[in-house]
């Protein structure tokens, strides 16, 4: 109908001729020569509104009304003063109106005026009316003037309005076009979404990364159901209307004038249009602006893609951002499954997804429509969006979302859902977990594979890691102290650890503990800010386990394990004795000059590493470190820590490393330490330790994750060392861990190495203030490090304290750690199945005879007559002349004490006989050591 109540036909509505960028919702009603109506808000300056139609009595329709052109208010005839029937004339934007006189049909035009004003043809002089049909009038003229001038009156006051209606209708187009081609609509940013960090087994997150728990999926494989849920709960109308509710705009405009809610309904496509374009304001400028750019959208994409994209920003509660996230957050389950597979989103639970988008969570004044927060609510809307579904498509099908045919609607509402915890991490989900301390790694690996940071904050990625679950398990287990079967449980909370694993075979961290939170300072390796630019600190000096790197370097150069070092011998430029951990003399275990460096290794003698250092150089020895896989080390006399690949040999002796070098004097970090160790367990070949196996991203075609190019697991494994080298290292240190009574379970093959760094100025004499032990089996490599700490709330610095064993004496290598160590591997060992491999066997290839130690050569042992074994003479044993040649170890850091068996006697010095009872094991806890009484 129109303004005046009659019928108003398809001809009638407001029309302006030339091209429109989009249709309008009634394509289809259009009437108008068979062509649907353009555009209202986008459309040229010039053309004609035309209005035509029949028109009352006294009434004037609205003519033609361009912008720039004419307007014509038609009628039966041109317009007269006291005419029964007429028309206004014409009406012209910028021009003139006037009344046309009685006379000719059909629309008039008036003539050009500078304003728009309404001319009246004037009365004539005495009061008498115009030609026309004066007979059978009642009154008088006097009666007949005044009702003339009231229908003039009248007539005045309609041809005011329709000029006014004219401008403003001619204004409103101008405005309209102009409003519509100003409002910008550029393409949506792409979706913020979660990165997973995942562990080997590609099902454990080990931690999130991103702002938003979004995974992008594309619209294509969506489940069918959930989309034809979101359809009807949210917009009923969707596959048929051009994206713009009218009558919200309608409400909205007419509640901000009266000061009601402006929160009015919205199609789909105006709520992904408010999402896109940041629409955050409540008003009904917001509501037109979000309409034109709805238009817009309906005309760049199909509605498939307008409803995907929705479905991949829209919130529902949950933490959930987009509906795989909120599938997951629900139900546990993807909307990637198909219909009819197992796992997948049945047309109930859609619903329910469905039925949380208009109030995911509760408001002061709603409890929204989340099953577990408002039951009640949720089961009316679930209705509700299942009456819809039905009505709109099941059991029929609904081909536009997909949805196959014989599908019943759902009658029960669906017990699936999952509780939710509200204080449960959504992004961030294991990101404060030990194993979360690798992030730093995986994104300096990603920068490497030329994956920016800004990539991977924007998400969408999977990330598969080396690390392994169960070993992951087995590593915190042990040097966690909060757990109850770590040998560090019980202890001060001051006391810190770290461990990590390496598979030797390829270089795969398979385990990575350096503290029991991920946001606290990593003590397994090193530690730098966000943008992994700035290095902020990490390291401990490794004491005696660096002497794996100096053997390494002595071997390669052709020293062999029977050179002969000198204890005796002060270090050089008037450096003072040789501490060596308060051995000396008998302590030793040697004769104090003629120490070989298999012994040296065993039992842990300083001056023996000291002079291969001398001999070698500082540089070498930092080297064969680096070759093994050290890559960063302490600064000799600062805090800093350099990173040896960067530095050649002549910068390296600038920077003064001295002899101490040897037996690790200079911080490194367990991770290297962990990598080092693996390489002699490789024998001698090196593989770079690594976090990331995998980078995959989703297929914006099938929604499967596929590896991204160019990234992911490159092994170049190097020859750092000779398989001779490294097998005359690994049969000495297959001896070490029986020696300090950490042999791994049932005999399993494994090397090691204890170490200690005393404590320095500020404890007692003996205090120790890192303790290490490092080794492996063929399968696993590991380290491990205690130390302690403690934050000085004056100073706000870190004070380091010295380390004890529960029941107060001094932590060492062989002890906590060493029990740590043990525990680890064979837990891990069985975790995993490991097979027990062999070492290499012995070798002395590489020996170099013209090689040579410091030492003096002890004089061979007398031969013996065989007919008068002396171990068997009274005499002999009265005199205490004669020797043995029992080879009871040395109890070297030996807790229990009761293994402690003396060394081989030393030479007789009355008689040219072997003479002297064994020593007394050393730092046995448990009661001393045995010595041989058989001298």
């Amino acid at each position: 109908m129109n303004s005046y109540g009659d019928q108003q036909s398809a001809r009638a509505r407001a029309r302006v001729p030339g091209p429109s960028a989009a249709s309008t919702p009634d394509d289809d009603q259009s009437g108008y020569d068979g062509r649907p109506s353009p555009d209202a808000y986008r459309r040229p300056g010039g053309g004609r509104a035309s209005v035509s139609g029949s028109v009352p009595r006294g009434a004037a329709p609205v003519g033609a009304a361009p912008v720039g052109g004419r307007a014509s208010v038609g009628g039966a005839g041109r317009a007269s003063v006291g005419a029964g029937t007429g028309g206004v004339g014409a009406a012209r934007v910028g021009g003139r109106a006037s009344v046309g006189a009685p006379a000719d049909p059909g629309p008039a035009y008036g003539g050009r005026g500078a304003v728009a004003r309404a001319a009246v043809r004037p009365v004539p002089a005495g009061g008498g009316v115009p030609d026309g049909p004066g007979d059978g009038q009642r009154g008088s003229a006097s009666k007949i003037l005044n009702k003339a001038s009231k229908r003039r009156r009248r007539t005045n006051i309609l041809t005011a309005a329709a000029a006014v209606l004219v401008i403003l209708l001619g204004a409103g187009v101008v405005g309209g076009t102009y409003f519509f081609d100003s409002v910008d609509f550029t393409e949506p940013t792409t979706e913020a979404q979660t990165t997973q960090v995942m562990a080997s087994d590609n099902k454990t997150v080990l931690a999130s990364l991103g702002q938003f728990n979004r995974s992008i999926v594309p619209n294509a494989s969506i489940n069918p159901l959930v989309k034809l849920a979101v359809v009807s709960a949210e917009d009923k109308g969707f596959y048929q209307h051009h994206g713009i509710d009218m009558k919200g705009i309608a409400r909205a405009a007419w509640n901000n004038f009266t000061g009601g809610d402006t929160q009015g309904a919205s199609t789909i496509t105006q709520q992904y249009a408010r999402y896109a374009a940041k629409l955050k304001e409540i008003s009904y400028n917001r509501k037109l602006r979000e309409a034109v750019i709805a238009r817009k959208m309906e005309d760049k994409y199909s509605k498939d893609e307008i409803l995907g994209r929705y479905l991949n920003s829209v919130y529902f509660g949950r933490g959930a951002y987009g509906v795989e996230a909120a599938a997951n957050a629900y139900f546990g389950k993807s909307v990637l499954t198909p219909i009819g597979k197992k796992g997948a989103i049945s047309a109930g639970e859609a619903a329910i997804l469905a039925s949380v988008i208009k109030q995911p969570e509760p408001t002061a004044t709603h409890g929204g429509y989340d099953p577990q927060n408002n039951p009640t609510d949720a089961l009316d809307r679930w209705r509700y969006t299942v009456g819809n579904m039905a009505e709109l498509a099941l059991p029929s099908g609904l081909k536009e979302a997909g949805v196959p045919p014989g599908i019943d609607p759902p009658t029960a509402y669906p017990t699936t859902w999952k509780k939710w915890d509200a204080d449960k991490c959504t992004t961030t989900c294991g990101n404060n977990k030990p194993s979360a301390k690798i992030v730093k790694y995986v994104k300096q690996e990603l920068r490497a594979m030329d994956i920016s940071d800004a990539e991977l904050n924007q998400g969408g990625l999977r990330i598969h890691t080396t690390i392994n679950t169960e070993v992951q398990k087995a590593a915190e287990k042990a040097a966690n102290r909060d757990s109850d079967s770590s040998p560090l449980h019980g202890l001060p909370a001051t006391y810190k650890s770290a461990l990590v694993a390496i598979n030797p075979e390829n270089g795969r961290v398979l385990a990575y503990y350096g503290g029991p939170k991920a946001a606290s300072w990593d003590y397994a390796g090193p530690n730098y800010t966000d943008d992994g630019k700035t290095f902020l600190g990490g390291g401990r000096p490794p004491g005696s386990t660096f002497k794996i790197y100096t053997l390494l370097a002595a071997l390669s150069a052709g020293y062999g394990m029977d050179t002969i070092w000198d204890s005796t011998l002060e270090k050089v430029n008037g450096g003072g004795k040789i501490n060596n951990s308060g051995r000396e003399g008998s302590g030793l275990g040697c004769p104090v000059r003629a120490c070989t460096l298999e012994h040296s290794i065993k039992q842990s003698l300083n001056f023996t590493f000291y002079w291969l250092a001398d001999a070698l150089g500082p540089e070498k020895v930092i080297e064969a470190a680096h070759k093994a896989g050290i890559q960063l080390i302490g600064d000799p006399n600062t805090t800093e820590r350099h990173k040896i690949g960067n530095l050649d040999e002549a910068q390296l002796k600038k920077l003064g490393y001295g002899r101490e070098v040897g037996f690790g004097q200079y911080a490194i970090t367990p991770l290297d330490h962990a990598n080092g160790v693996a390489t002699i367990a490789n024998n001698g070949v090196y593989n770079k330790a690594h976090f990331v196996r995998e980078v995959d991203q989703r297929d914006p075609e099938t929604g499967k994750f596929v590896p991204v190019k160019n990234t992911g697991e490159k092994l170049k494994p190097v020859a750092a060392f000779s398989p001779d080298v490294a097998a005359a290292a690994q049969h000495v240190l297959q001896e070490i861990p029986g020696i300090n009574g950490v042999a791994l379970d049932n005999g399993r093959k494994a090397i090691g190495k204890t170490g200690t760094w005393e404590f320095g100025k500020g404890g007692k004499p003996g205090d120790n203030g890192d303790a290490w032990m490092v080794g492996g089996t063929k399968e696993l490599a590991a380290a491990v490090w205690v130390g302690r700490e403690k934050e000085n709330k004056k100073t706000k610095q870190v004070d380091r304290l010295p380390i004890y064993k529960p029941g107060g004496r001094p932590m060492n290598g062989g002890s906590v750690p060493g029990q740590m160590w043990k525990m680890f591997l064979d837990t891990a060992s069985k975790a995993i199945n490991a097979d027990d491999k062999p070492f290499l066997p012995n070798s002395t290839n590489f020996v170099d005879p013209n090689k040579k130690g410091n030492g003096v050569a002890p004089p061979p042992p007398p031969v013996q007559d065989p007919q008068q074994p002396q171990q068997n003479d009274p005499f002999c044993r009265l005199l205490q002349q004669c020797g043995d040649n029992n080879n009871g170890g040395n109890g070297n850091d030996n807790d229990n004490g009761n293994n402690g068996n003396g060394n081989n006697g030393q030479p007789g010095t009355t008689f040219p006989l072997p003479g002297g009872g064994g020593n007394i094991g050393n730092d046995t806890d448990g009661g001393g050591g045995q010595t041989d009484d058989d001298g």
